[in-house]
């Protein structure tokens, strides 16, 4: 096991709330990991303020794969993965840091190909790799047009650059970060860490993803690494999609604010209004017969009608933060 001062290669860390059950799977195959024997390596669990026995897991895999595996456990009490990542990088010891969500599953070369890609490409600060969907149960229809929203990345053989300047960017789910790039580049407070009542406001993940373009970094799509997403069959359901779509519609403006000049945020607010505004007539016109039936469709509309509106989120944000500002202030 490494010791406190060794220099660590690479860390998996593991944000998860209420994971017990998940965990054994994600743990049982990083044990697995092959062509790994030379690298110093550790995994990390942030542990988001869970009510179960989370903490009894990792317990039982200290004790008896203490051999193995450095296995460190964190309790965070924020909530949010905003903060458990924040967390995993205030705690990390290794060069590079990969976040792994608690139903992710990793194939068994996926900490190798990580480790490699990023020693061949010291401009990258940071990658992803294809994520395979894991289904409970068969998707609906057409699925493949939202996919994307669950994390299920699936970008072709040739690795290349993701269109940051676009919002092309991979999810915050099996993405490889150097730790120093993240240090430098990524506020240590987020914009969107919240969620409005009932609804979970996304796109923390490409907020710090921007970040770190912005601050000259490259970010890659590296095809080699594979891992597996479970999903649970109520993530296939209607009030879990739509809960999706408007939540990853309403960050749309906050997220194409990051490195705007002030000139540039009319247009850019203009654009997000009636970009959005066309799309949706667009959907209206051509799918006019499916709009209660069709459910691809109706997240596609709640998306766009989410980002339509996402300039009115982003100046409550912005309200909100001037509130707790002044409140501090005057205590």
């Amino acid at each position: 096991m490494n010791s406190m001062s060794d220099k660590v290669d690479f860390t998996v860390a593991i944000p998860t709330y209420n994971g017990a059950k998940r965990l054994p799977k994600v743990l049982d195959l990083l044990l697995k990991q092959t062509g790994i024997e030379k690298l110093n390596w550790e995994i990390i669990i942030i542990d988001n303020n869970s009510h179960d026995n989370t903490n009894q897991v990792i317990e039982h895999y200290q004790k008896n794969y203490s051999q193995n595996i450095c296995l460190r456990y964190f309790f965070e009490k924020k909530q949010g993965i905003t903060f458990a990542r924040m967390r995993a990088i205030s705690e990390a010891r290794g060069e590079f840091i990969a976040f792994v969500d608690d139903d992710n599953l990793l194939v068994s070369n996926w900490i190798l190909e990580s480790y490699n890609f990023g020693k061949e490409h010291p401009q990258a600060g940071a990658w992803s790799g294809q994520i395979h969907g894991d289904f409970e149960v068969k998707p609906p229809e057409n699925f493949e047009r939202i996919q994307a929203f669950l994390a299920i990345r699936e970008h072709g053989s040739n690795p290349h650059l993701f269109d940051a300047a676009n919002l092309r960017l991979p999810p915050g789910a099996a993405l490889v970060v150097r730790k120093q790039v993240w240090c430098e580049n990524v506020p240590q407070r987020s914009t969107l860490s919240g969620k409005l009542p009932g609804i979970f406001v996304q796109g923390d993940d490409y907020e710090a993803l921007l970040y770190i373009h912005y601050g000259g970094w490259q970010i890659w799509y590296n095809p080699s690494m594979h891992t597996y997403h479970q999903i649970p069959h109520w993530r296939l359901e209607k009030n879990y999609l739509l809960t999706l779509a408007r939540g990853c519609g309403l960050c749309i403006f906050q997220l194409r604010l990051i490195n705007a000049k002030n000139w540039q945020k009319p247009i850019i607010l203009v654009k997000t209004i009636l970009g959005n505004l066309h799309r949706i007539l667009q959907h209206l016109i051509k799918y006019r017969g499916q709009l209660k039936s069709n459910l691809i469709v109706i997240f596609e509309i709640n998306f766009y009608l989410a980002s339509m509106i996402s300039p009115f989120y982003s100046l409550k944000l912005k309200l909100d933060r001037i509130l707790e500002n002044t409140t501090i202030e005057n205590e």
